[in-house]
C-alpha cells in the first residue's frame, strides 16, 4: 500500500506556467491557468484546486484501489490518451489534471486541448505518461470533473451558437449543483455564455415571490431595493405580463427580466425597454426555441438547463499497453 500512494507534498502557491499545447511538461503543482481562447480565469487558486481533487479523490477512495493494487504491479509504467468520443467544447483540464498528478507527482503530461477549445471526435485532449497504478486509479475522478465541466460548455456553445447574429447573449443562471457554481459558472464561460450573478448578494433580482409578498407593489420594491444597495448596483425585476414592465420601467428598474412570455408579447415588451432598461427573456428557453426568442430584439437569454441538465462529454482514457 505504501508504495502506492505517497503523501502530497506541498506546492507553493504560485502561478501555473503556461503550458502550449503540445509541449511535454512534467506537473509538479496544481495547475491553474487562463483560457486560451478567451482569458476568462480558472476560478480556482492552487490550494483550492488540490483540495477540491483530493476530496473527490478521497471520495473515490482511489488511494485504496483494491482492483488496481491486487492486478497491477507497483513498477508498472504506462502511456495513455485521453480522447473526445464526440464534437465538444472543453472545461476542466486543470481538475483533470491535479488529480492524475495526486495519484502520480512524478507524471508527465502533454496538453493538446486547453479549455474553451472546441475539439472534434476523436481529438486528443492529454497525452499521459506514469505509474500504471496512479493513472487507473485518478481515471474515474478525472473523468467525472471533466465530462461534466465540458458538458456544460458544450451545451452552451451550441445556445451560444443559435443566437448568432442576433443582440441576445446566452445567460446562465443559480440552477447549479450544490458547491460547484463557480466551475459550472466557469463552465458557461469557456462554452462562450455569460453569467448572471454570482449569489444573492451579488445583485438585485425582485421575483414573483418578492411582490407577492409586498402585495405586488412593483414601485415598492424597487424603491426599498435601491435605497439599501450600493450606488449602481442594478436593479432588475421579474415580469410576466406587459403591464409589470411598464410598472417596473415606471419605478426605475434597471434590467426586466420577462418570464415565460409568448413571442408576440415578448416583442413589445422588449420594444418598451429598448433604451430604458435591459431586457431578459427567461423560462423553458430550448436548442428549439431560443433562435425565435433572439429574433425579439431581447437583450439576454437565461438557460438554466445550461448548469441543471447539460449532458456530459463523452470522453475516455486509452491505455497504451497496459
Amino acid at each position: 500500500m505504501s508504495e502506492y500512494h505517497p503523501p502530497l507534498r506541498p506546492t507553493p502557491p504560485r502561478a501555473w506556467e503556461v503550458v502550449k499545447p503540445r509541449t511535454i511538461t512534467p506537473l509538479d503543482n496544481a495547475a491553474v491557468r487562463p483560457l486560451s481562447a478567451s482569458s476568462v480565469p480558472f476560478p480556482l487558486g492552487n490550494h483550492a484546486t488540490q483540495q477540491l481533487v483530493r476530496a473527490a479523490l478521497d471520495e473515490d477512495q482511489a488511494f485504496n484501489d483494491v482492483s488496481t493494487l491486487a492486478t497491477v504491479v507497483s513498477s508498472r509504467h504506462v502511456r495513455s490518451t485521453l480522447v473526445a468520443r464526440r464534437d465538444g467544447v472543453i472545461a476542466g483540464i486543470p481538475l483533470a489534471i491535479e488529480a492524475f498528478r495526486q495519484l502520480d507527482s512524478s507524471v508527465t503530461i502533454r496538453v493538446d486541448a486547453e479549455d474553451g477549445m472546441r475539439v472534434a471526435k476523436g481529438a486528443v485532449l492529454l497525452h499521459l505518461t506514469g505509474h500504471a497504478r496512479g493513472m487507473l486509479s485518478a481515471e474515474r475522478t478525472a473523468l467525472n470533473f471533466l465530462q461534466h465541466l465540458s458538458g456544460i460548455a458544450t451545451l452552451t456553445s451550441a445556445f451560444v451558437a443559435l443566437v448568432k447574429g442576433t443582440a441576445a447573449h446566452i445567460v446562465d443562471t443559480r440552477k447549479t449543483t450544490p458547491g460547484w457554481r463557480s466551475l459550472e459558472k466557469y463552465a458557461v464561460r469557456a462554452g462562450g455564455g455569460v453569467n448572471h450573478r454570482l449569489d444573492l448578494q451579488s445583485g438585485v433580482l425582485i421575483k414573483d415571490n418578492h411582490l407577492a409578498a409586498i402585495n405586488g407593489d412593483i414601485a415598492l420594491a424597487v424603491s426599498r431595493a435601491r435605497s439599501m444597495v450600493a450606488p449602481g448596483t442594478p436593479i432588475q425585476v421579474e415580469c410576466d405580463s406587459l403591464a409589470q414592465v411598464d410598472q417596473a420601467l415606471a419605478a426605475g428598474a434597471d434590467w426586466i427580466l420577462l418570464d415565460n412570455m409568448p413571442l408576440d408579447p415578448l416583442r413589445e415588451a422588449v420594444a418598451r425597454c429598448k433604451g430604458v432598461a435591459v431586457s431578459e427573456a427567461s423560462g423553458g428557453v430550448t436548442l428549439e426555441t431560443v433562435r425565435r426568442i433572439a429574433e425579439t430584439g431581447v437583450d439576454r437569454i437565461s438557460v438554466g438547463a445550461l448548469t441543471h441538465s447539460a449532458p456530459a462529454l463523452d470522453l475516455a482514457l486509452d491505455f497504451d499497453g497496459l
